[in-house]
């Protein structure tokens, strides 16, 4: 059943909670929401959809199932903040574990939509040990990475060990002033070592994607975060025995010749980007760590309707010379 078509009486037919109501007034959606706008309409199948530990943790706080983007299978997790802050128990485990052997059986993308408080510290002997803990959820990412996209949307916190979720994905999409991702909070650091830090310092969104490379893509909303997601998708096949889909190509829109772009004097720098877009199809370029090391471009697009990467040099930072950074970047 998708859950367009079956209604959910624990979730949808009473008054927004609290709870809710407080995360749309920061501007972030419901957990369905953003399926609704990841999803094509009707084509989530759930699985453990009233699955709990607890009557009042609707689906122990994350929905799991398969759905489809644009007519392409994919597999989805998406954290409830409703749901005790998104926080992780011994069931929120098993549906992440199932829904990422889903993926992996069926060769298909796998998108995790985090937002969430981390493991819950009553659950932690339930969720930890055994062959279907927490841990085996990191594994099965190493596993499946080169073998299946893994796409981790990021809209608010990833804490503990769930920071690693988006550690272990190919491309992390952050919402800026609301999504963060670190072991600890700014409290543990003040207790431990006396330092006084906030949260977008010690793991925002901005600093992910300026400073750390952890982020990959800064956004400003989850409507747009998703869309983010959705267009790296299109750039990649469904798993790695497939070659990623190719359409008609589309003439570029610059004018005149291409190497014009390129001054005759070497020492005089110039805008990669610009050269960049007079090559691409117009529409496609999606870049990828835009924020970090900015002396080295990185991105995906269409050549000639074949999906395509690049990697080029920036002279307009920093003469576009190698750093640590830039190497790691590319």
């Amino acid at each position: 059943m998708s859950f367009e078509e079956s209604p959910r009486p624990d979730l949808e037919a009473k008054p927004e909670s609290k709870e809710r109501s407080r995360h749309r007034a920061h501007g972030r959606l419901p957990v369905r929401e953003r399926l609704k706008l990841l999803l094509d309409p009707g084509s989530l199948v759930e699985d453990g959809q009233r699955a709990n530990s607890d009557p009042n943790l609707p689906g122990d706080g994350v929905v799991t199932g398969v759905g489809k983007i644009e007519g392409r299978a994919v597999a989805v997790m998406a954290n409830d903040p409703a749901v005790k802050a998104g926080s992780w128990g011994r069931l929120t485990v098993e549906k992440i574990l199932r829904v990422q052997e889903t993926a992996r059986a069926q060769a298909c993308p796998l998108v995790y939509l985090v937002d969430s408080a981390g493991a819950r510290i009553t659950e932690q002997l339930e969720m930890f040990p055994g062959r279907r803990g927490a841990g085996r959820i990191f594994q099965n990412q190493v596993q499946m990475s080169g073998q299946v996209p893994q796409v981790c949307v990021l809209f608010g916190p990833s804490t503990a060990g769930g920071a690693y979720v988006p550690a272990f994905c190919d491309v992390v999409i952050m919402v800026e002033g609301q999504a963060s991702m670190s072991l600890g909070s700014p409290r543990m650091a003040e207790v431990v070592i006396g330092e006084k830090v906030t949260l977008e310092q010690m793991g925002g969104a901005r600093m992910h994607c300026e400073t750390s490379g952890c982020g990959d893509v800064l956004v400003k909303s989850d409507a747009e975060a998703i869309e983010t997601a959705k267009a790296w998708l299109r750039l990649m096949p469904s798993s790695c025995a497939q070659l990623p889909s190719r359409l008609a190509g589309k003439a570029p829109v610059q004018k005149g010749r291409v190497r014009d772009l390129i001054p005759a004097d070497q020492n005089k720098p110039f805008d990669m980007q610009r050269f960049v877009d007079a090559l691409v199809d117009p529409g496609t370029w999606l870049e990828v760590k835009a924020l970090y090391a900015r002396e080295l471009l990185t991105g995906l697009c269409r050549l000639g309707g074949q999906a395509v990467g690049v990697v080029a040099s920036q002279p307009k930072y920093r003469g576009g010379i190698l750093l640590a950074e830039s190497a790691d970047k590319a």
